[in-house]
């Protein structure tokens, strides 16, 4: 039977793990076996940058994490070396930069399992989002699009303002200018 302090501070990091689970828009189980240092170090680096927080988890107290804020479907997939990777902004991010480092390391580094949303994804859900770009992709996708119309409208006015003989930025001195009809 553990010590009284050892149970203590076991009760903690379940705890800490709790919070973290539940706070996390989305998160990866991973087998990390395999992988070296220099991998390891890489792979933390890029996922810090993109605001991701990894760290190897016991699989007993992230067990009882899972179950506390009911992610069981998960249990299943904790045997062997494991490590989770959460982020509480994007739930994508994860998926896709550990996806992208799964492929490049082959066998030695593999998802166990994914959940978004407090949810467990099978593996047709979770590929259904693996092409889903990130949500900063998205946006700029989506403000590209509202901008390319307006682009071109300042280009034809430029043009017709050019074409009836006045450069454009004098063009659009006197259109300034101009008093508002009362």
């Amino acid at each position: 039977m553990p010590s009284k302090a050892i149970l203590t501070e076991k009760q903690a990091i379940v705890e800490a793990l709790a919070k973290r689970l539940q706070e996390a828009q989305g998160g990866v189980l991973v087998d990390y076996k395999g992988i070296n240092v220099a991998q390891d170090t890489e792979l933390r680096r890029d996922l810090r940058e993109k605001g991701v927080e990894y760290s190897v988890v016991k699989n007993t107290l992230t067990r009882l994490a899972l179950d506390k804020v009911g992610l069981s479907g998960l249990d299943d997939h904790l045997n062997g070396t494991t490590s989770l990777a959460t982020s509480d902004s994007d739930p994508l991010v994860p998926i896709h930069e550990l996806t992208k480092f799964s492929e490049k390391m082959g066998d030695l580094f593999t998802l166990k399992g994914i959940f978004v949303d407090g949810k467990v994804l099978n593996d047709a859900e979770i590929a259904e989002l693996a092409p889903i770009p990130s949500r900063d992709a998205l946006y700029s996708k989506v403000l590209g699009t509202m901008l390319a119309p307006i682009t071109s409208l300042a280009v034809v006015l430029g043009q017709v303002a050019e074409k009836n003989g006045a450069p454009a930025a004098e063009a659009e001195a006197p259109a300034a200018e101009t008093p508002a009809a009362e």
